[in-house]
């Protein structure tokens, strides 16, 4: 494998940026259609807000699987028959003409939207290691972090133009678009002689070893909680922004822009830092800036009324610290597993999208209550991500 990687590796990342993005774009983009697809589906708030807890637990699910299954078949086809899959169920959400149709529907999104972000760790960490994996990763997550911001902004046009349902359609084309680009672009990076078995034996082996290995849940642990306490703004962004702050459905950018150069800013100064500090200093520094960000962001709720813009200043270093860290805490995840890395990828994105939909489900409808309950919530779950990576660390410094 190689440790640097060549120029044509921007090509590749803007590829697996995309397919890592489908998922997050399709959380994102229908977020300014709640109320109407409450209005038109005759359904309540809860109601539609667990359509986003039935596509994220069903991702959750199934990414146990995208892992083994591509080391077993290759990425390459297990890749471009989940997005066909996707698009087919995007369709059935778009025709949908009642709550729980769309319920149905967007739990088989959900359950095909991971493959890509499973599949383009496991690609990663196929082509490179060290400085040159955590670069890919990073210049992954700078473009990966453009879908979250542009999603609610094209959903939003969307809508107050056609409807809820064109925003179910525009994910129809886009990834027919997005399959056809793998079809063409996208190169195979597993082997035949190295692909792993699908017996229930060794599987069963290797998810025990995988989700008993402490350094491994730890990682996992601290990406999903310090992830979680950004994506509550996320769930509550109909509530947050158009109850708290008075913002229209076609202003989603004033959440999702700052967050998206935050990401970007984090990812870039990640990209810069390999090779040149460690990655448990690059880690470090992430929660530093995490933790400046939830704890300015409390204050400001504790002083100051809900308002723009400093309600949405913290996001933005919040997300900057956040996106810092996590190539490094991901390279620290599958680094145990050399052997079955899409099967590892798949255990880590099944713990963050399981406590993704814990979140959509239970945590964020009990915090949105208020942009302070939100604050409180945001650095709570930090807290509990800084003491998981402290864990992490003492775990891989530990003989042997």
């Amino acid at each position: 494998m190689s440790e640097t990687p060549p120029r044509s590796t921007r090509g590749l990342a803007t590829l697996l940026a995309a397919l890592s993005a489908l998922g997050p774009f399709s959380i994102d983009a229908y977020l300014p259609s709640f109320p109407d697809i409450g209005a038109q589906l005759q359904a309540t708030p809860l109601q539609v807000q667990q359509t986003l807890s039935a596509y994220l637990f069903a991702f959750a699910a199934m990414t146990l699987w995208h892992g083994a299954i591509s080391d077993r078949f290759g990425r390459r086809k297990v890749i471009l028959a989940a997005l066909g899959l996707f698009a087919l169920a995007s369709l059935g959400c778009m025709l949908a003409s009642d709550i729980r149709q769309l319920w149905f529907w967007r739990a088989m999104q959900g359950i095909t939207a991971g493959a890509g972000i499973v599949i383009s760790r496991a690609i990663v960490r196929d082509l490179f290691d060290g400085a040159a994996a955590q670069r890919l990763m990073a210049q992954i997550s700078m473009m990966f972090a453009l879908a979250p911001a542009i999603a609610p902004v094209i959903g939003g046009w969307l809508q107050t133009w056609f409807g809820w349902r064109a925003v179910f359609a525009f994910l129809v084309l886009s990834t027919a678009a997005l399959a056809l680009a793998c079809w063409k672009l996208l190169p195979e990076t597993l082997p035949p002689e190295k692909r792993q078995s699908l017996r229930p034996a060794y599987l069963a082996r290797t998810y025990f070893k995988v989700m008993t290995s402490p350094a491994f849940l730890t990682a996992c642990a601290a990406l999903s909680l310090n992830f979680g306490a950004f994506f509550i703004y996320v769930l509550s962004a109909p509530m947050f922004l158009m109850t708290h702050l008075g913002i229209g459905e076609t202003g989603f950018l004033w959440l999702f822009g700052p967050a998206m150069c935050g990401l970007m800013t984090g990812s870039t100064l990640s990209s810069r830092l390999a090779g040149r500090i460690s990655l448990h200093r690059t880690i470090a520094l992430g929660y530093v800036v995490m933790s400046t960000a939830a704890l300015f962001n409390l204050t400001l709720n504790l002083t100051l009324p809900p308002a723009l813009p400093w309600s949405i200043l913290p996001i933005f270093v919040y997300t900057s610290g956040m996106s810092l860290a996590m190539p490094c805490l991901s390279i620290f995840a599958l680094d145990p597993f050399p052997a079955q890395r899409g099967l590892a990828a798949s255990c880590q994105t099944f713990f963050q999208s399981g406590f993704n939909g814990l979140l959509a489900a239970l945590i964020a409808p009990a915090l949105w209550g208020s942009t302070l309950s939100l604050a409180y919530g945001m650095l709570g779950l930090l807290s509990c991500g800084a003491i998981a990576a402290l864990l992490q660390r003492k775990l891989r410094l530990l003989p042997g």
